[in-house]
């Protein structure tokens, strides 16, 4: 990863992942103030400064293959309207977590699932991964949906996973391996 530049791809729907800019700050800003995002994500409330310093924070995550973070945008404005990213990598391990969140202006296209299936693709048969995690909070069905979709198997349910603003959730785990079929059209 270190070695190259983080790559952009093509989505369908007229979207694209690509780095995420400095010109994109207020929409990390924004996402902090969305009630869903802020529900089933651990965000903090930034400044433009600080959510500037977040996303060049980002491309150094990338230069010391840490974690690879793309900005979801419309193709037409360039405009971000979500995140999609992997985080806990284990290069050596081969395996890493999809994270990933919607502004209501990427919402109800199949953004997510688009993204979670090139974001997979790209880890599992270009930098060669084996093992990719989606976790989330059991009371999130749109985001087992996407999993599901996606391919990533539902392995369990871990019990009192992780700490939301509202308290402990229990959170299922997916994931998919190397060698897994695609799912259709994927």
């Amino acid at each position: 990863m270190a070695r190259q530049q983080q790559p952009s791809f093509v989505l369908p729907g007229g979207r694209e992942l690509r780095p995420w800019r400095e010109s994109d700050a207020d929409v990390l800003v924004a996402s902090a103030l969305d009630p869903d995002i802020v529900r089933w994500n651990r965000v903090e409330q930034l400044s433009l400064e600080a959510a500037r310093a977040k996303i060049a924070h980002w491309g150094q995550r990338w230069t010391e293959e840490q974690a690879a973070i793309w900005a979801i945008s419309r193709r037409a404005d360039d405009r971000a309207v979500g995140l999609i990213g992997l985080a806990d990598f284990d290069l050596r391990g081969g395996s890493a977590e999809i994270l990933y969140w919607l502004l209501p202006a990427g919402r109800g296209g199949g953004a997510a699932l688009d993204a979670t299936l090139r974001v997979s693709r790209w880890a599992l048969d270009e930098l060669g991964l084996h093992r990719i995690r989606i976790t989330h909070s059991v009371s999130n069905p749109a985001s087992c949906r996407v999993a599901r979709r996606a391919g990533f198997a539902l392995e369990g349910t871990m019990r009192s996973a992780l700490l939301h603003a509202d308290g402990w959730h229990d959170e299922h785990l997916h994931a998919r391996v190397a060698g897994d079929p695609w799912p259709a059209g994927g």
